[in-house]
């Protein structure tokens, strides 16, 4: 098996698992529909050109905003930083689970997860 397959399995196995817990706090699940592709919107960047585009996908495409919006909802108790980083979280691992990883700033379609075979 190719380490790039197994790359793919582990982010779709962090996706059902972020899945889940969205699901065992009982969050709304029409929510999560409607906001699964919202980072998208990070594309806009490229509207300008690739290295700004690069940038904004990037941003919202690693784990760190995420990350800290999960920690914030998870020190304060406060269900919707924990939902929306949830829903955030398996957009991320949905993409990186279908090849769509962090843009350099030459091409759109040039990614991180290119360069492992």
């Amino acid at each position: 098996m190719s380490l790039r397959k197994i790359i793919s399995i582990e982010y779709i196995l962090a996706f059902v698992i972020t899945v889940f817990f969205y699901g065992h706090l009982n969050f709304s699940w029409l929510y999560f529909i409607v906001f699964l592709l919202l980072p998208d919107i990070t594309m806009v960047g490229y509207l300008i050109n690739t290295k700004v585009g690069a940038l904004f996908y990037n941003m919202g495409h690693s784990f760190v905003l995420p990350a800290m919006i999960m920690a914030i909802g998870l020190l304060t108790t406060t269900s919707i930083p924990l939902m929306a980083a949830l829903i955030w979280l398996a957009h991320i691992f949905l993409d990186r689970a279908l090849g769509y990883g962090l843009k350099y700033d030459d091409a759109f379609k040039k990614t991180h997860l290119q360069q492992i075979a």
